[in-house]
């Protein structure tokens, strides 16, 4: 039971048979996985008929069962960045009210980062806005993007410059980039000192999907020179914490 709430046992059995079926791969039995969890044969029999019935299962040549039409279906309409960012979205408001800075989320498409959320103190005179796309080399959660994709991917962004400088500290030499990017992948985080903006400080840090992958990130960003700016010593323990925070609530 969660929040008073009584929850639907046999509900429950049927979708925890779905989970064992889907993570077997079609290679054991019926029999075999219900044995496996402790289910009667016949319930567990009953269980994937029905799933098979409604679409979710799907029997395989070979009498073993994967997944149906209508959890691929389900699967495709799923958008892992947009998932992450919603339940992200208190946890970011939190992190921004307790910090008193301005944080924000990213993910990367057409090699660019599009901000899905920026939130606290001090985020209407930043420049940036939800839904905006800005080129990733020269920001924290950009660098974090292009640190964490795989290496043929990463090596094909930087083949495709020019680079142009932001600022007179914008990276923009392909060589001097490529080493800044296995910077941040060894360290876990990623500094933009004035790179994007003059004055604007940020610092970043992956959010990782269960196959290690980097769909998304977030940052702090502050003003250099800011009497109240908060030291990276404080910040990093807090942005990782919450990255935890968003990784165990979207994917568990």
């Amino acid at each position: 039971m969660r929040n008073g709430v009584p929850q639907i046992r046999a509900t429950s059995r049927t979708l925890a048979m779905l989970e064992a079926v889907i993570a077997d791969g079609g290679r054991q039995s019926i029999a075999a996985l219900a044995r496996a969890n402790g289910v009667p044969v016949a319930t567990a029999h009953r269980q994937v008929a029905t799933l098979v019935g409604e679409g979710y299962l799907a029997l395989s040549g070979d009498g073993r069962h994967l997944p149906g039409p209508r959890l691929l279906g389900l699967l495709h309409r799923l958008d892992e960045k947009q998932v992450i960012a919603s339940v992200a979205a208190p946890l970011l408001d939190e992190l921004a009210r307790d910090l008193r800075c301005t944080v924000q989320l990213g993910t990367f498409e057409n090699e660019m980062v599009t901000y899905r959320i920026k939130t606290g103190s001090g985020a209407d005179g930043l420049f940036t806005r939800v839904g905006m796309q800005l080129e990733a080399y020269c920001s924290a959660i950009g660098k974090v993007l292009l640190a964490h994709l795989p290496g043929g991917e990463r090596s094909g962004y930087l083949a495709n410059g020019p680079f142009v400088p932001l600022t007179p500290r914008t990276i923009v030499d392909p060589g001097e980039l490529a080493g800044e990017l296995a910077k941040v992948r060894a360290q876990g985080f990623a500094i933009d000192d004035g790179e994007i903006d003059e004055g604007l400080i940020c610092l970043a840090v992956p959010v990782r999907n269960p196959e290690a992958r980097v769909p998304a990130a977030i940052s702090v960003s502050q003003i250099e020179g800011d009497p109240a700016r908060v030291p990276h010593e404080r910040l990093l323990p807090a942005l990782r914490e919450t990255a935890d925070a968003i990784e165990r609530a979207a994917f568990g």
